[in-house]
């Protein structure tokens, strides 16, 4: 009885405080819902994550939509092009909506209008692969109201290397993509390191004149390993720049088990695509997948796991150097339990309250840790 009295009691104090406080989620994918033309996410859209009613619900106040350009176009004139495309979509969505969303540009905006029941939209792009080989793309972009740049995704780019890919084309940085960073620097445009290799990593922060950041990537001592995720070594130098890590939501990112039936999944998928000479994105291939899952269905971590990987950076570096990129509307079905949706940020904060984190701690997981480095690298290129 007194359990269940103290669980209630922390419960409503979440909701409170998830309503309260500035929440800042550095990565979803959710802009892939403007093309869809069954939908419109300033009503309920249950196809995604994300719409206004869940993310009003969940006290989510600044998400940061992502601009996903696919490792297709990495040599590709036309990615340009396709960011511009997806950026335009956003600002018309907004401009459309503008009683329950805002667009904004700096951390200043964000700071100020947090409290104002409107969905705060802040915009990255995802995959360098959009500046093409002409650097000052950067600025282009920045007056575009992008305010951060994921160097790569899948594939080795023009820019640099990939955690997700075998082969190593640059070891690290090209030298164009050393370029890229100092330009990124000058503009004031967050470099993102998440999906970059560790060797790509280790050349930003030892280049880079401002903090840098994570934006969804999560702990390498779960999931060891998988290069996708951060070592130690990584999260301290990250930490001693100043920078921050945005842990990632996905299920895969978050234990080591589920890791290990996502890699095999994934080799027993494509062993049997190859076989029978069928193309990843065939009708075919969708069939397989969903009769393969109905037969070794997925396996879910849990909003624990989350609030499990926070501590850890916590632990490892303090307080002031994590926060939260969840990565939705781009994982499919793989988010965890308790953490579905944009509705609920209050279950993580839970779990946070229950590690005896104080409300200032969760305020600067939840957000404030962000936007302290987000001002590092607006003042560092003035």
């Amino acid at each position: 009885m007194i359990f269940n009295k103290r669980k209630n009691i922390l419960q409503e104090h979440a909701k409170k405080l998830a309503s309260k406080i500035l929440i800042v989620d550095t990565h979803l994918d959710t802009p892939s819902a403007l093309f869809d033309d069954s939908v419109n996410l300033s009503f309920e859209a249950p196809k995604y994550n994300f719409d206004f009613p869940r993310a009003i619900s969940g006290g989510l106040k600044c998400p940061f939509w992502v601009v996903y350009i696919s490792s297709d176009y990495n040599f590709d004139p036309e990615a340009k092009n396709q960011a511009d495309k997806i950026i335009s979509a956003i600002d018309q969505f907004i401009n459309a909506h503008n009683d329950k969303f805002q667009r904004v540009y700096n951390s200043a905006e964000v700071l100020n209008s947090y409290k104002n029941g409107k969905v705060l939209i802040a915009t990255g792009i995802e995959n360098g692969a959009a500046i093409g080989d002409d650097k000052s793309n950067i600025k282009y972009f920045y007056d575009r109201g992008i305010r951060y740049i994921t160097l790569t995704h899948a594939q080795n780019n023009k820019i640099c290397d990939s955690s997700f890919d075998n082969k190593r084309t640059w070891n690290g940085l090209s030298p164009f993509g050393e370029e890229v960073i100092k330009e990124m620097n000058k503009a004031g445009m967050i470099i993102d390191v998440s999906h970059v290799s560790d060797d790509t990593f280790f050349q930003v922060m030892k280049l880079s004149s401002a903090p840098v950041v994570a934006t969804h990537s999560s702990c390498r001592y779960y999931t060891p390993g998988f290069e996708r995720n951060m070592s130690d070594e990584m999260i301290k130098l990250l930490a001693d720049k100043e920078g921050v890590i945005q842990i990632n939501f996905g299920s895969a990112f978050l234990r080591k088990n589920i890791m290990k039936k996502y890699r095999k999944d994934k080799i027993a998928i494509g062993k049997y695509l190859e076989k029978n000479k069928i193309k990843r994105d065939d009708p075919a291939a969708m069939v397989y997948i969903k009769n393969y899952y109905e037969k070794y269905p997925s396996l879910f971590a849990d909003v624990k796991d989350v609030a499990r990987h926070i501590n850890h950076v916590k632990k490892l570096v303090g307080i002031d150097y994590v926060g939260i990129g969840s990565d939705i509307d781009g994982l499919g079905d793989t988010l965890p339990t308790g953490l579905k949706d944009v509705a609920g940020y209050p279950n993580l904060i839970f779990e946070l309250l229950k590690f005896g984190y104080s409300d200032v701690d969760i305020s600067k997981v939840m957000g404030s840790n962000f936007i302290r480095c987000w001002q590092k690298i607006e003042f560092s290129s003035i």
